[in-house]
């Protein structure tokens, strides 16, 4: 059943599910282009404080009185936590539902549950959108980068909607249609697994300036921002150089200092790394993020192994070190995008999506947590070369990889020679090396496999399959 898209009226143009964080802000940024809201959360206190705050909302103390509340045909958006809360919202809601009627998933949902309940809603006539929101809170309220998976013109249905959600770039909203059902869910997956891995080459890079170059929180903040202003500017940046410079209003001390080193996650990163395996693609930087984030929660057992090994040495920062540091986060910061971006091409030719991923990388350009300058090359890569291998092949991002590749090379050695960690800047640094090689190491293992399993192994300089007794297989 087609629809009209949706407008401004008396009545609530969106029926809200979860008025939290991110739900809260989305009201309140709606509210501000004068379109009303019901609202329904499982803390019903919570839903009435918002509405004492938010012109225009209403507050609904069950999913009946919210359907109630909303004109034919429905639009309801779910902001609540993936997995089971999904599940027990859409239980009793869809029953209550019309055909015609649309839902969208602006959660962090994994794409096979999105896949799935898109089905079971569809069965009922009722169209499902899952829809990933980056930008956090500050995101949600003035901006965020949108991803949308599920038919076309459900989507195009919403938009008018959701554009009014968007960040905006070159004066257009950062919202994209990224193929069916589950592709918004999956590029917004990806996309934190990105996250995961800046956020990662940034914090090593700021540990190997505090440890070898014996630099405090004030002198890295400023190198950092410098770096935020230039070519290589992203929005992690820009945070870290505030966060480093911070002070902490309890003790007056540089916040950075009295931050524990254990970060917690809520699970995309892990899904990502966990597609990339199933779907055979190398994203080595984005799992050793996810890593890196496991091996923080062994505190008592890091403790013990810090008192046997030597304390690093400090360098004087005119060595080549200080100077390296900024180009050695450019190309690794690229070789995790492109190992994304590999990813998503390689789920959306699996799903059958048809993801455009310079829609991708425009989407991106504004409002999420992964923005960043590089993102307009990334984008015109793909506009000039639709088909893509990877980004390690596009001439323009190969050069600015390889004007950095030396300085990431120094970088990682000398980590590795005084005993700082750097689990992604030397992951990076491996898979540039491995793609660029055009001998690689698995020669050894074919032979290997085949002695110990009988698997068999190619030749270079004839086809078919081979055993070592020298019979083809």
């Amino acid at each position: 059943m087609s629809a009209a898209p949706l407008g401004r009226g008396a009545g609530p143009a969106l029926g809200l599910v979860g008025v939290g964080i991110m739900g809260a802000a989305l009201a309140r940024n709606l509210a501000t282009q004068g379109r009303a809201v019901a609202c329904h959360d499982v803390d019903a206190q919570r839903a009435q404080r918002l509405c004492g705050d938010v012109p225009a909302t209403v507050a609904c103390d069950d999913l009946a009185a919210l359907v109630r509340a909303l004109a034919p045909p429905r639009v309801l958006l779910l902001m609540v936590n993936a997995g089971r809360p999904v599940d027990s919202v859409l239980d009793p809601l869809l029953p209550l539902l019309a055909p015609g009627d649309l839902v969208l998933d602006g959660g962090n949902s994994h794409y096979r549950d999105t896949k799935r309940r898109a089905a079971d809603a569809r069965a009922r006539g009722v169209e499902y959108l899952g829809v990933g929101i980056s930008g956090g809170e500050d995101g949600a309220r003035n901006g965020a980068s949108i991803m949308v998976g599920g038919p076309r013109d459900a989507f195009e249905r919403a938009a008018p909607l959701l554009s009014g959600l968007a960040a905006r770039a070159d004066n257009r909203p950062c919202l994209g249609w990224m193929g069916g059902d589950g592709a918004g869910h999956f590029v917004k997956m990806v996309h934190n697994g990105i996250e995961y891995a800046v956020m990662q080459l940034i914090a090593e890079t700021w540990t190997t300036m505090e440890r070898l170059l014996d630099l405090g929180p004030s002198e890295c903040a400023e190198r950092v921002a410098q770096w935020a202003e230039a070519a290589t500017g992203s929005y992690l940046l820009e945070i870290t150089a505030e966060l480093l410079g911070a002070r902490d209003r309890l003790t007056g001390e540089p916040m950075i200092a009295v931050v524990s080193d254990r970060a917690g996650q809520k699970g995309t990163g892990q899904w990502a790394a966990a597609a990339a395996l199933e779907l055979g693609v190398a994203a080595p930087t984005l799992a050793e993020a996810v890593f890196a984030r496991h091996l923080s929660g062994l505190e008592g057992h890091r403790r013990a192994i810090a008192a046997t090994r030597p304390p690093p040495t400090i360098l004087d920062m005119d060595t080549e070190l200080g100077s390296a540091l900024a180009p050695a986060l450019d190309a690794a910061t690229l070789c995790a995008y492109a190992q994304g971006f590999s990813l998503i091409a390689a789920a959306a030719a699996a799903e059958g999506w048809g993801t455009d991923l310079a829609e991708v990388a425009r989407v991106w350009r504004a409002g999420c947590i992964v923005r960043s300058k590089a993102l307009v090359e990334v984008g015109l890569a793909f506009r000039n070369a639709p088909g893509l291998p990877t980004l390690l092949l596009d001439a323009a991002i190969a050069q600015r990889i390889a004007r950095g590749a030396l300085e990431l090379r120094s970088v990682v050695s000398i980590g590795a020679l005084h005993g700082v960690a750097m689990p992604c800047l030397s992951s990076a640094l491996a898979y540039y090396d491995a793609y660029g090689d055009t001998r690689l190491w698995t020669a050894l293992i074919q032979v290997q496999r085949d002695r110990f399993g009988a698997h068999g192994f190619e030749r270079t300089d004839r086809p078919g399959r081979f055993h070592l007794d020298g019979s083809e297989a």
